[in-house]
């Protein structure tokens, strides 16, 4: 394997599984692949955007083993992150003439990592499963762990399963090809793990006077590994989200509630969550959690990488109630993930409608 390639481990017994952070990893990719799961057969599911970039670098790998390999592509865009498109997926899966051993390989961003983890989740009760995240978000979030699932109207996610995956190969060299805007939305979650659990690490991206797009691989590859070392951590210590992992979804609460709001159409992913931490930020200094000054230092450090901070034209009713359909309330009851300072989370039970009221207000300025 090459010198420069590093890993990650998320240790969860006989399901551990190595995250592989580099450059040019395809060569890489297929040795893992043959020497943990042995396929003759694969199945790659990517987007419309995503597959025409990359397929033809899997196809060539696999080619050399002579694995007889069927590519997918599902329509790009969060808005196709549903049932409809899942079950086209099922049907063309099926039809390839796949097995339970054969490895589902997701191929890009959070929208086919998802689609196609659930897919591998529940098709033949469970399929091998191989991340292969082409966008920044993807690479630091939604790859590693084994969230996987689909989009309802009421809200996102909300028909899903946990699946690891056998192994994550995260080649940074594939943000070459990501817009800009992309690489900014990836950013909301890189700065969301300072804020939950390293403040060195957030005074780090502090630090970087350059705009994201700008970052040289060698500093990405080290806050992206940064990112999964401790989403690794947290995974292997609550696999299945009971307590201490519930950390990873600081700002996600009203983010979520925002991209419901707007139909998966205005925001990026990314975005939302940038918007919905300082939201929650604001609740946690509404409720005397945090210092004015924590959440100027969070709001200054999303706006220096051209993330929104201020709350869109859509009324508070509408986003609570779409925050009751967050997995994480109870008994209808509102749970929220903030902070009490920089590198430290906790969730808070019981908020009501007045807190988000008036952190909504304060958010409706840069």
């Amino acid at each position: 394997m090459k010198e420069d390639i590093q890993e990650v481990h998320v240790r969860l017994g006989d399901r551990s599984y190595p995250i592989l952070i580099g450059t040019d990893l395809w060569e890489a990719l297929a040795e893992q692949m043959a020497a943990i799961l042995k396929p003759r057969r694969v199945v790659v599911i990517s987007d419309t955007q995503v597959g025409p970039l990359y397929e033809g670098f899997l196809d060539k790998v696999f080619s050399q083993r002579n694995w007889k390999t069927s590519f997918h592509r599902m329509p790009a865009g969060e808005e196709n992150k549903n049932l409809g498109s899942l079950n086209r997926l099922y049907q063309e899966i099926l039809d390839a003439g796949c097995d339970r051993r054969t490895p589902v390989v997701a191929l890009g961003g959070g929208v086919p990592g998802d689609t196609a983890g659930f897919a591998a989740a529940t098709l033949l009760r469970g399929l091998p499963l191989v991340q292969v995240p082409t966008t920044l978000l993807a690479m630091v979030d939604s790859s590693v762990g084994g969230k996987t699932g689909v989009d309802m109207p009421q809200g996102k996610n909300l028909v899903g399963a946990f699946h690891q995956p056998a192994l994550v190969v995260i080649s940074i060299d594939t943000l070459d090809t990501l817009p800009v805007r992309e690489i900014r939305a990836g950013m909301a979650e890189v700065i969301k793990y300072g804020i939950i659990r390293d403040e060195t690490f957030f005074r780090s991206l502090e630090q970087d006077r350059v705009d994201a797009g700008d970052l040289q691989p060698d500093r990405l590859q080290r806050i992206i590994a940064r990112c999964c070392e401790i989403k690794a951590e947290v995974v292997s210590q609550d696999e299945r989200e009971s307590g201490l992992r519930e950390i990873l979804n600081f700002g996600h609460t009203v983010g979520h509630a925002i991209e419901a709001a707007t139909a998966y159409g205005a925001y990026l992913h990314g975005e939302a969550v940038s918007i919905g931490m300082v939201v929650e930020c604001a609740i946690a200094h509404h409720k005397n959690l945090v210092s004015d000054r924590v959440l100027d230092e969070l709001r200054d450090l999303l706006s220096r990488n051209q993330l929104p901070v201020r709350v869109p034209d859509i009324s508070t009713d509408r986003i609570w109630t779409l925050m009751h359909a967050d997995k994480k309330a109870r008994e209808g009851k509102i749970r929220m993930v903030l902070p009490d300072r920089i590198g430290s989370v906790k969730t808070v039970e019981g908020l009501e409608q007045i807190d988000l009221e008036k952190a909504w207000q304060a958010c409706k300025v840069d």
